[in-house]
């Protein structure tokens, strides 16, 4: 369930910062397409070299991808979330309706029970953001980019410790230590947000079903005494209630920023016959620097290389 006073209280806490994070890497970004590639999500894709059906291998690209496909999914579920679970009582107002009473017992048992298959939900969707490749991808290249760090096209997620093959980590890794830990001196109000809602103890918790609930109170499977990283025994409904507002309005504020780099490079793009450079660091087949223009189409807000 999520509660109208809690979202707008976390959203001003955060804006004010999601927007400085822009003005930032405006002024920070070595060159001017690195933010429109957060966009167009430029990736490098070996398996290109393989194909047999094109006299031009090239495997750096731009597009969806699978992470991108996934995403579009995710978002539907996501929104559709937004759109039917919002309150129509303040949080102070919700809680009142657990005050015991002999007389309550029934209403309270019901209410409880609909709220815990209300977090059930909120935890698919907590899966959804904090596993998702793009959300962590996009997180990671706005950090990188903050402190004039060029677009990363080699940006890969460890899948699992027989993965080989060179990766940027592990998504835990990246998410406190390459973004979170990062943004902290810069952007406290976010780095606490992420370090408030990102919980790896609860995320593989629930990634493994491995919780029960009693009362208004999650107990997670897995607290292991010597494990600084799985001390939460028992996680109160109002704390993960806390956690998912903070989730959600991250997620928010990304699809927000999204939307500003989508104005500032549409017009980019009509004032210069509809192309804009961007900056190629590839190191496949050889380390070099190259320059692309990318091609805007209107009609579609979207981008591809331009052929001409």
């Amino acid at each position: 369930m999520l509660f109208t006073d809690i979202l707008n209280k976390k959203t001003q806490e955060l804006q004010p910062e999601f927007d400085k994070l822009f003005k930032d890497i405006l002024d920070n970004q070595t060159h001017d397409g690195d933010l429109l590639l957060t966009r167009v999500n430029g990736f490098y894709y070996p398996e290109a070299n393989n194909w047999d059906n094109t006299l031009v291998k090239n495997p750096y690209m731009i597009g969806p991808n699978t992470e991108g496909h996934s995403d579009h999914w995710h978002y539907k579920f996501i929104h559709n979330y937004r759109q039917t679970a919002i309150s129509s009582l303040s949080y102070s107002e919700y809680l009142k309706n657990f005050e015991w009473s002999e007389e309550k017992a029934k209403e309270i048992d019901s209410l409880t029970e609909n709220e815990a298959t209300s977090i059930q939900l909120e935890m698919l969707i907590y899966i959804k953001i904090w596993e998702a490749d793009l959300f962590i991808k996009k997180l990671y290249q706005l950090t990188n980019l903050s402190y004039g760090e060029p677009y990363d096209w080699h940006f890969k997620i460890k899948e699992s410790n027989r993965d080989s093959s060179p990766s940027t980590g592990k998504r835990e890794d990246i998410i406190r230590n390459k973004i979170r830990d990062r943004l902290k001196d810069k952007y406290p109000n976010i780095s606490s947000a992420i370090k408030n809602a990102y919980k790896t103890q609860i995320r593989n918790s629930i990634a493994h079903s491995n919780y029960y609930f009693i009362g208004r109170y999650i107990h997670p499977c897995n607290y292991i005494k010597n494990d600084s990283a799985s001390q939460i025994q028992v996680l109160p409904f109002n704390e993960w209630i806390d956690m998912f507002h903070d989730t959600m309005v991250i997620y928010n504020q990304l699809i927000r920023f999204s939307h500003l780099i989508d104005n500032l490079y549409s017009k980019a793009a009509h004032d210069n016959n509809l192309l804009f450079e961007v900056r190629l660091n590839r190191i496949d087949p050889v380390q070099k620097t190259e320059y692309y223009l990318l091609k805007y189409r209107p009609e579609f807000n979207d981008w591809g290389f331009n052929s001409k």
